[in-house]
């Protein structure tokens, strides 16, 4: 599985917002600039963040985005399901029907737990985790 380009970016802009002091409205031009998308991706890719209330906007002149929580209760798993919606791996562990082989399949409980782990790993980096770690890796590089 490989996230979209989408969600990738959907990162890199909220990390950028989570370096910023909370409530800061923060230009889409300074967003882009800094992290290297495009105005219209940019707009695009925030409004599901948006709709989660994970990020805020403001039109008008001095418009732009801000992040809405703190950065310690924003996780990288709640970027991803704003981004792809519920993560599932495959059919079989789906809400729906779709495997009547659920109940006898040795691989179903393997996927299941693959699911499981990934979830918690996602859910354990916080966008304020990644901001230090940032910091930290930048500081071992003399900048």
């Amino acid at each position: 599985m490989i996230i979209t380009r989408a969600t990738e970016y959907a990162i890199l802009a909220l990390l950028y917002l989570a370096r910023q002091p909370r409530g800061e409205i923060v230009y889409k031009k300074d967003i882009c600039s800094h992290q290297g998308i495009t105005p219209a991706f940019l707009t695009k890719i925030l409004q599901p963040l948006i709709k989660e209330g994970i990020v805020g906007s403001q039109r008008g002149v001095g418009g732009g985005f801000f992040l809405r929580k703190d950065p310690s209760e924003v996780t990288l798993l709640d970027v991803v399901v704003a981004q792809e919606g519920p993560l599932f791996l495959n059919e079989c562990l789906t809400d729906g029907e779709s495997c009547d082989r659920k109940v006898f399949c040795p691989v179903h409980g393997a996927w299941k737990e693959v699911r499981s782990d990934m979830m918690a790993t996602l859910k354990r980096h916080t966008f304020a985790q990644l901001v230090q770690a940032e910091k930290a890796n930048l500081e071992k590089l003399g900048r």
